[in-house]
C-alpha cells in the first residue's frame, strides 16, 4: 500500500513538471513572437527614418542649387 502511494505521488509530481514545462515553452514561444514583432517594427521605423533623411538631403541639395 505504501508503495502504491509513492507511485501515485511520483506520477502526480511528474504531471506537475510536465505542466510547468508546457507553460514555460508556451511563454517562450510568445516571447519569441514579441521579439520578432519588435524587430520588424524597428526595421520599418529605420526605413522611414532613412527615407526622411534622404528627403531632407535632397531638399537641401535643391535649395543649395537654387541659391546659386
Amino acid at each position: 500500500m505504501k508503495f502504491l502511494f509513492i507511485i501515485v505521488c511520483a506520477a502526480t509530481l511528474a504531471g506537475c513538471g510536465a505542466e510547468v514545462m508546457t507553460g514555460a515553452a508556451t511563454g517562450a514561444a510568445i516571447k519569441k513572437q514579441e521579439v520578432e514583432a519588435a524587430h520588424q517594427t524597428r526595421e520599418m521605423a529605420q526605413k522611414k527614418i532613412d527615407q526622411a533623411a534622404q528627403a531632407i538631403q535632397q531638399r537641401a541639395e535643391q535649395q543649395s542649387e537654387a541659391a546659386k
